[in-house]
């Protein structure tokens, strides 16, 4: 039994913690495309690699776990992570014998660092929740964390959705009926905008007070083409982009975020070649003579969420990075096709996300009226873009945290 002093401090601590978080609006991290840690256990037949596992003894983190990204054995983390389609069912799987679980639910600290070993290249939500904690908030109290699956898109993350509305409730009651606000980064604005456009009005005016976007590629980017086409390192030097898009490219996220037809217009090349011009008409043509004809499968049962780009019927805060290359088109040399390896055109952007799927809430503003703001009205709609700011280090840029600080703690 504790003695006495020691319950009642620590009860008087509880309270003052408690407390804290009155009158404030409790926050929900909401995490992007490779923004949750991710957990697994093997129970394998077969494997890729002899250096690979067929077993555990239970579970053991996976993303991200900088251990398993090095040379011969990112072989086996590709084959335990990549998904596998049914073009029947509509659906993803894992590899047979690999199970993944997201761990961490309503917690922020698998959103603030995606790796568990608190390894400085895994840092995510940190710097934002530090800067929240200095202004009142308590960690999993009045900041809370919804990771989930990123590797899957809307059509596969049925149950978050519905967690999520149940975390928002439990929230908003935890913290004396102090409506939540949603900040989410990269994806996570559009898996946020997906989960508002499934609430009724009176549940969002209830419960929410505005949402909180950082690098929302509101309109897909032309990246995930790039990532199709030839994979991406995830900005190390050791490992392929070849290698690595072995497991990139079956996940339907990726297809989701492919450049939207209401953004870009049908003459515009995204891949040229000297046997063939790709716009986004013609993405049906790319995946099959790229030879990956899921790829449109996935992007057929994904594109709905796109096209639904209603406003979210709620306050916005939509922050994003500018003046920083981004690439736009991929160009082939006459005789590689889409054999080669391309040289990438750049425009603006964040680095990751074009400008004009950066830009895509002023829509939404009622100084930019258009046939997307019909569906839940026009809330207030405030954007600000940030010179120099990339796609990552916009969570950790100053002037995003001390726009966070001044907004929350009013």
């Amino acid at each position: 039994m504790l003695p006495k002093f020691s319950v009642c401090s620590f009860l008087f601590i509880f309270y003052c913690n408690i407390a804290l978080t009155w009158g404030i609006s409790p926050v929900i991290l909401i995490p992007g495309d490779g923004g949750s840690q991710l957990e697994a256990t093997l129970n394998k037949s077969t494997v890729v690699h002899y250096m690979c596992q067929k077993t555990s003894s239970g579970y053991f983190n996976i993303w991200l776990n900088l251990e398993l990204l090095v040379p011969l054995v990112i072989d086996c983390w590709i084959d335990n992570m990549k998904l596998h389609y049914d073009n029947v069912s509509r659906m993803t799987s894992n590899t047979p014998g690999v199970t993944i679980k997201v761990p961490g639910w309503g917690n922020s600290e698998p959103v603030e660092w995606l790796d568990p070993s608190h390894a400085s290249p895994g840092t995510y939500f940190k710097d934002i929740t530090n800067a929240l904690v200095s202004v009142g908030y308590v960690r999993n109290v009045s900041v809370r964390g919804a990771p989930y699956d990123f590797r899957k898109a809307p059509n596969e993350n049925e149950g978050f959705f519905l967690r999520l509305r149940e975390l928002v409730e439990e929230t908003y009651t935890t913290n004396n009926k102090s409506k939540v606000t949603i900040l989410t980064h990269s994806m996570g604005g559009t898996m946020a905008l997906h989960f508002l456009h499934l609430q009724s009005a009176k549940w969002k005016t209830k419960y929410i007070e505005r949402m909180i976007t950082l690098a929302a590629p509101w309109g897909g980017a032309v990246k995930a083409i790039k990532v199709f086409a030839i994979g991406d390192n995830l900005g190390t030097f050791v490992l392929r982009e070849s290698i690595l898009r072995e497991q990139q490219i079956t996940a339907p996220s990726l297809a989701w975020l492919l450049p939207s037809p209401l953004f870009w217009k049908d003459a515009e090349v995204l891949v040229q070649t000297d046997k063939y011009n790709y716009t986004v008409k013609d993405l049906q043509k790319f995946f099959s003579d790229l030879d990956y004809i899921n790829g449109w499968e996935m992007r057929k049962d994904t594109i709905q969420y796109t096209m639904d780009f209603s406003p979210p019927g709620v306050d916005l805060h939509c922050l994003y990075g500018s003046s920083v290359p981004t690439v736009e088109r991929l160009v082939y040399k006459p005789g590689t096709w889409l054999d080669g390896y391309p040289t990438l055109a750049y425009g603006d952007g964040d680095g990751t996300v074009n400008t004009r799927s950066l830009e895509g809430c002023l829509h939404w503003t009622n100084n930019h009226r258009s046939r997307w703001t019909s569906k839940s009205g026009v809330k207030v709609v405030s954007h600000l873009a940030l010179p120099k700011a990339d796609h990552m280090s916009i969570l950790s840029d100053v002037r995003v945290l001390e726009y966070l600080k001044n907004l929350l703690s009013q």
